[in-house]
């Protein structure tokens, strides 16, 4: 017997009540995925107020990768929220700081030493990463990539690519930001095809230095390994230790934005250890601390040591409740497990994909790292004209059926799987059983159109 239990309308009574009373008192920029209300959730199902049973494949947008109410995590809060629950390192500081910090400086690649600063989200650290690189380099310039999402705070949002909706209307924005093609293969700016192209995309940034931007003016290049919000987008091996090399080359600071791809979602620890590249700033943030907010920047050591006493900071950062769950998670991936785990997952995910593709002439590129996996949808092959409105069609129903289920790309027509890393074989192809019916019924509106 499957977990999926749906017992109302999608959505129900309830949530319909609560979305009237959520329109009038909370602003309308901020959106919802799905239109149900969560009441309890356990591993990887969440049950909302109408009774209806989900399995959930978005994880709070990644940050479940150890499930929901993992039982240590739990205990772990527990027993710090009965000792204090904030004192504000800046104020009094505490030993879970110290540890959780110590930690992840030897678990984060590089064989030098490192230094880790906590902040509350990825937003956050991406500013803070920005802020030591620019400090260290005294440059101003940072360079980013198109497709790339790094976060909705003004330095964050300068070099976040995407317009609508995450920048429109928000203007103007940080200056000083270069932004280049990422190794989009399947959308390649440069009209290229890999391996034969030996990372033009790489490459060509050496002319963007001639034409738009002296390399002695760039503090930092801020990178994500996988792109995220920008379709699940995996470049080939290579390009992030090709990339490494060139900021070395320039003295250039390498950020790596790990806040999506971090904890095991790509079936390393962090993605950049598929490259073998060992960042000069390193930041994290979502599944580390199973729900709670947290974020880190791990870095050099002398670069984390560069601002003065004081320039670093903020009044929850490392907050004692966070760092508790946050040394949870690090033991559940102890045993690596939930690694080996994770690449199960995203190779079971991608069979069924094939088998979308298959049968589903909407599916135009799959796309996986471990359990990161992008499935972009087109209504033309050879156009790879975006089909947004049938990846959001394959959204809806996936909710009515009993899937939670998020969409990403700048076009909005990439279906992304964010299972807990915990999600049993059982729970993972009864929900693609679901899904495969979705894409099915979005073939046909795409036939009928």
């Amino acid at each position: 017997m499957g977990l999926i239990r749906i017992r109302t309308e999608i959505p129900g009574p309830k949530s319909r009540a609560l979305m009237r009373r959520r329109d009038a008192a909370v602003p309308r920029g901020l959106a919802h995925s799905v239109p149900v209300f969560a009441a309890s959730a356990d591993g990887v199902c969440v049950t909302d107020v109408d009774g209806n049973v989900y399995l959930d494949f978005a994880g709070g947008i990644g940050v479940m990768n150890v499930g929901h109410g993992a039982p240590s995590v739990i205990a772990a809060l527990r027993e710090q929220a009965e000792r204090f629950a904030h004192v504000g390192f800046a104020v009094l500081p505490y030993e879970s700081y110290i540890s959780l910090a110590e930690r992840l400086a030897a678990l984060s690649p590089g064989a030098f030493p490192k230094k880790t600063l906590f902040v509350n989200s990825g937003a956050e650290a991406i500013e803070n990463a920005i802020k030591i690189a620019r400090h260290a380099t005294g440059r101003p310039g940072v360079l980013c990539f198109e497709d790339g999402f790094h976060g909705r705070t003004l330095l964050a949002l300068s070099v976040t690519s995407k317009v609508a909706p995450y920048k429109l209307g928000f203007g103007p924005f940080v200056s000083d930001v270069l932004r280049v093609p990422y190794a989009y293969c399947y959308r390649c700016a440069y009209r290229a095809e890999y391996p034969s192209c030996e990372f033009t995309c790489v490459d060509q940034i050496e002319d963007q230095f001639k034409r738009h931007a002296d390399p002695r003016t760039i503090a930092a290049v801020v990178v994500e390994p996988v792109l995220g919000e920008g379709g699940f987008v995996v470049p080939p091996r290579g390009y992030l230790s090709r990339l490494a090399a060139l900021c070395r080359r320039h003295g250039i600071i390498l950020i790596v934005d790990e806040v999506q791809t971090g904890f095991g979602r790509t079936g390393r620890l962090f993605a950049c250890e598929h490259d073998d590249v060992e960042p000069d700033l390193l930041v994290t943030a979502k599944s580390l601390a199973a729900g709670m907010p947290l974020a880190a920047v791990i870095g050099r050591a002398e670069l984390m040591d560069g601002p003065v006493e004081g320039g670093l900071g903020g009044t929850y950062g490392g907050n004692p409740l966070a760092c508790a769950a946050a040394h949870a998670v690090l033991d559940l991936f102890e045993s690596g497990e939930l690694l080996r785990r994770s690449e199960a997952i995203g190779s079971r995910i991608e069979a069924h994909a094939r088998l979308w593709a298959r049968d589903c002439p909407l599916v135009g590129d799959i796309r996986r790292r471990g359990a990161m996996v992008g499935v972009e949808l087109v209504t033309n092959h050879d156009t790879r004209a975006p089909a947004k409105h049938e990846t959001e069609a394959i959204v809806r129903l996936a909710c009515e059926r009993g899937v939670i289920l998020i969409a990403a790309g700048t076009y909005g027509n990439v279906v992304r799987f964010l299972t807990p890393l915990t999600i049993s074989d059982d729970e993972l192809d009864e929900g693609l059983k679901v899904l495969s019916a979705c894409f099915v019924a979005a073939t046909s509106q795409l036939a009928a159109r």
